[in-house]
């Protein structure tokens, strides 16, 4: 949490009250707090006096709007200004507003029910922002099977809509004919001069014969994830997703791709009926 006041001892009552819940950051005016928000990043909850020199809490606080939407805002005033307050609350840039001399007692309740709605806004963001990413590949998916030429620029145009909606480095998409690579494939790179490959021979061998998904997990090295595309118990295809840094695959990348890998099977279905077993 960040708190701003341009009284220190405002300032150490704040940090006290609050220093064994969360990890405090103070500022002593708006411009400090910006600067600080811009090194930190995001904080759950920004309590900030209403009534400070160069800029009123309520002006801080609509600068931090745009950046941190999800943050929780309450403001401090020891005075009446009704409208900029009421005017701050409308429009949904501030949570609460706490009357000087507050009571630390009440003001933890105020800000633990802040994290809560913090919290739950966080969780709903990130839902839709799957959703959103699911509908987008899908959707790509399909397009790419409607309005496909060749082999090769179904396949690139699939690698490329992964690539592009999922953030990866590089992305490679490649025929699979029996237990052997075929010819065709598609690449997709985000990064001129980075050239992604599909993985050594054994680990492919490994995607292929089990069927299952592949994750690199040396901490040194990029990471790489090999998905087979099977229709019908067959391999069609391996999708390989790459980053050129090493990073933990999270649990809603695992999942978007259980969703769209059987979209790609159907459309490499269609498109190579001749790899297809009846």
């Amino acid at each position: 949490m960040l708190v701003v006041d341009d009284e220190p001892d405002n300032l150490d009552l704040l940090y006290r009250t609050f220093r064994r819940d969360f990890e405090v950051l103070r500022a002593e005016s708006g411009i400090l707090a910006l600067e600080i928000l811009a090194a930190e990043g995001e904080v759950a909850v920004i309590i900030s006096d209403q009534r400070m020199p160069e800029m009123k809490g309520t002006e801080f606080l609509s600068k931090t709007v745009p950046q941190f939407p999800n943050t929780v805002r309450i403001i401090l005033t020891g005075f009446t200004d009704v409208e900029d307050l009421v005017e701050a609350i409308n429009s949904g840039q501030v949570y609460k507003y706490i009357t000087k001399p507050w009571d630390p007692s009440e003001l933890k309740v105020v800000v633990h029910r802040a994290v809560e709605a913090y919290e739950l806004v966080k969780q709903r963001a990130e839902e839709l922002k799957r959703a959103q990413a699911q509908t987008a590949l899908l959707s790509a998916i399909a397009q790419a099977a409607k309005e496909y030429l060749t082999e090769d620029t179904l396949l690139t145009a699939i690698a490329t809509a992964f690539g592009q909606t999922l953030g990866r480095d590089g992305c490679i998409l490649r025929l699979v004919n029996g237990t052997s690579l075929a010819v065709g494939q598609g690449i997709y790179c985000s990064h001129e001069g980075y050239d992604p490959e599909l993985g050594a021979e054994e680990w492919v061998e490994t995607a292929i014969a089990s069927q299952t998904l592949q994750v690199t997990l040396n901490e040194s090295t990029p990471t790489h994830v090999l998905v087979p595309v099977c229709f019908r118990a067959q391999v069609l295809a391996l999708l390989s997703l790459q980053w050129m840094c090493p990073r933990l695959v999270q649990e809603e990348e695992v999942a978007l791709l259980r969703v769209a890998i059987p979209q790609v099977a159907l459309s490499l279905a269609c498109a190579c009926q001749d790899r297809v077993p009846v």
